[in-house]
């Protein structure tokens, strides 16, 4: 039996991981980077072990200081929770070897599994289609698709559409691979470009005579998708077939039999709605980052069928080759998950504190009764959002008996959140979910690449609600005349303006009965709400001005009418110092530069890549903005700052007219 178990991994995972053992009385370990130290997965932990550093080669991926950590601390197991060493075969040999049960698959199914070239050829042996690629491809098998052999999550993974950019996105694909996974090994498949991406849930267990029993628990839908990074997943896979979905789960038992699988596992499969056919992609061998609405579902906890399993029981799984759909669990209702990242609107990753993370919820990280809103979160307020890892903040998911409930539970949820401190993608989610598109379930994985960018039409009471808490703090704070109102003048020659960048000026006069604003009926007024009657109809807005600031350059998070927004005070006055040079690469995010593509003093053509930048995972090219003379202000491995110069390009002088010299 199980009694001290210690989680490999940080953030939302090791909570999840954490319930489950809290519930079932066993006694948990977290380790942290620096960086992690104040996350409340530490602080949930019965224990806790400092890995020294930040960078995730520092920390979390390595192995002998977490194998120390579970010696330090009396740990007789470790969950690997999913990222960072959770596929390493290596890492679940040596905590084998170390006397510890590992809660995961035998290495040598890992292995089997984490070549994607290898495990093609094992899942074509067991008689699951496969998608192949011509070893010396042409114009007519275009588009292509390269893909890491190891690890996952849309990192090593680049569409070639002209045969002369494959050698040049094949050599980004092994830098980004090699980067995230310590492997840079990829391949070229066909590239589907209408396909939706399904998977197939399995935990398997041990029988008496040594075969391997197996255990279905439905189909995933995770096509929604950015950068390859799954955004929506949802169970039952809408719109598909019955005897599609049969024959899909009979494939990923088949695999696991096939590698006498042990544990959860997912069979991911590349679905082609048109031809009504699909193909394997790979076998994730780790608890999925989505397997919450399989839970909810099912009715299962995952992780208790994983620790089951890494004890040696047996689950009462279907047996024997050739097994259909499971017959011990019985799925019910519909149940959506959306992953809450701190990202813009472009996909680039987002830092700083997060000043408010406030979701409503009915439960966090377990199962519920037959509808509400699970939150599981990585983060609580007041964090601190860095660059190192995943740009995931939490995951949102609701349940109901159908999916049209489901998707406006969900919806509800998203927009009555309160998040603030750090730009996050949840507009966008609120827009894909209400999206005809996806409540018809016609999605694909390239759908989010060819969907116009959702115009952000920010609602003027929104903003003007910004600008009175503003004013009401700056009143607040007075030390003295604190009976006079607000901006008062005995002369009014004008009213008094609030500039936030991005939106037109807000005009306000201070009179003896308060606020009042051209066009609206100014109610109540304080520094974190506001009143308003707009067109006869009274609307309410919360907010929060970030601390710290000094007037004039101040930050609002406002929960208005119209939605949520960040605004930020534009300064009347701008100092000659803070100017930037024109032609000036400013870093788009906090990170590391991973590589100086030109030399300094170097001519640059306009789109030339000048440097390559590394946050949470992913990299990001800095490209020329026109062409000209480039001064390189940084060197590879430099950390930067969000806003920091980077590089400027000059443009190339001009000879004055009519000088031939």
């Amino acid at each position: 039996m199980i009694t001290r178990l210690l989680v490999a991994n940080r953030g939302e995972i090791a909570r999840r991981v954490f319930a489950t053992c809290r519930r079932l009385g066993i006694e948990t370990v977290a380790v942290h980077s620096d960086a992690d130290a104040g996350l409340p997965y530490v602080a949930e932990a019965d224990v806790a072990v400092r890995l020294p550093g930040n960078a995730p080669a520092d920390t979390y991926l390595r192995s002998d200081l977490i194998l120390d950590a579970a010696r330090r601390t009396g740990a007789d197991s470790i969950h690997p929770g999913y990222g960072f060493l959770s596929e390493n075969a290596d890492f679940a040999r040596a905590v084998v070897a170390a006397g510890l049960t590992w809660v995961g698959p035998p290495p040598e199914t890992i292995d089997a599994m984490g070549s994607k070239v290898r495990a093609k050829e094992i899942a074509r042996a067991a008689g699951v289609p496969t998608l192949e690629a011509p070893e010396h491809p042409t114009e007519a098998d275009l588009p292509l698709l390269v893909k890491a052999s190891a690890g996952g999550g849309g990192r090593g993974m680049r569409v070639v559409r002209r045969l002369e950019d494959l050698a040049t996105e094949v050599a980004a694909a092994q830098a980004e691979a090699a980067s995230a996974f310590g492997d840079g090994t990829v391949f070229v498949e066909p590239y589907v470009e209408q396909g939706r991406h399904v998977e197939v849930q399995v935990v398997c267990d041990e029988l008496e005579d040594g075969e391997t029993g197996v255990l279905v628990l439905g189909c995933r839908d995770c096509t929604v998708q950015r950068r390859h990074q799954k955004v929506v997943e949802e169970t039952p896979a809408p719109g598909l077939p019955v005897i599609t979905r049969a024959d899909m789960e009979e494939a990923a038992s088949r695999l696991a039999q096939q590698i006498g699988y042990r544990g959860a596992g997912t069979v991911e499969f590349l679905y082609d709605a048109a031809a009504d056919r699909f193909f394997f992609l790979e076998m994730n061998t780790r608890l999925q980052v989505e397997h919450p609405v399989t839970e909810l579902v099912w009715g299962v906890d995952l992780v208790e069928l994983q620790v089951a399993v890494a004890e040696g029981r047996s689950l009462g799984g279907q047996r024997g080759p050739g097994a259909g759909p499971d017959t011990v669990f019985q799925g019910a209702g519909h149940a959506v998950e959306v992953r809450l990242y701190a990202e813009d609107a472009t996909y680039t990753p987002q830092s700083g504190r997060l000043l408010a993370l406030e979701v409503g919820h009915d439960v966090a990280f377990g199962l519920g009764g037959d509808r509400g809103i699970r939150l599981d979160s990585g983060f609580a307020s007041d964090d601190e959002v860095g660059t190192h890892y995943d740009a995931m903040l939490a995951k949102v998911v609701s349940w109901a008996p159908d999916r049209d409930q489901a998707l406006r539970q969900l919806v509800r949820a998203l927009r009555g959140a309160r998040i603030h401190g750090i730009t996050t993608n949840r507009d966008q989610l609120v827009s894909i979910l209400t999206d005809e598109v996806f409540t018809t379930a016609r999605m694909t994985t390239t759908w989010l690449e060819s969907r116009p960018t959702d115009a952000v039409e920010v609602d003027r009471a929104t903003v003007v609600a910004g600008a009175l808490m503003l004013a009401a703090d700056d009143a607040a704070r007075r030390t003295v005349q604190q009976g006079i109102p607000a901006a008062w003048r005995n002369v009014v020659s004008q009213p008094q303006r609030t500039t936030f960048d991005g939106h037109d000026p807000v005009e306000w006069w201070g009179t003896r009965d308060g606020f009042a604003v051209d066009g609206m009926v100014v109610l109540e007024v304080s520094p974190t709400h506001v009143r308003l009657e707009v067109d006869g109809v009274a609307v309410r807005a919360d907010g929060l001005i970030a601390p710290g600031a000094a007037a004039g350059t101040r930050e609002v998070w406002v929960d208005g009418p119209g939605g949520s927004v960040g605004l930020r005070e534009v300064p009347r006055f701008t100092d000659p110092a803070d100017a930037v040079a024109s032609g000036s690469l400013l870093a788009p995010m906090p990170g590391t530069v991973v590589k100086v593509a030109v030399a300094d003093g170097q001519d640059v053509g306009a789109g030339d890549v000048v440097l390559v930048l590394e946050a949470m995972k992913m990299q990001h090219s800095v490209t020329a903005p026109s062409a000209g003379t480039v001064t390189v202000n940084v060197t590879t491995g430099q950390q930067v700052a969000a806003g920091e110069v980077l590089a400027v390009v000059e443009p190339p002088v001009e000879s004055p007219e009519g000088d031939n010299a």
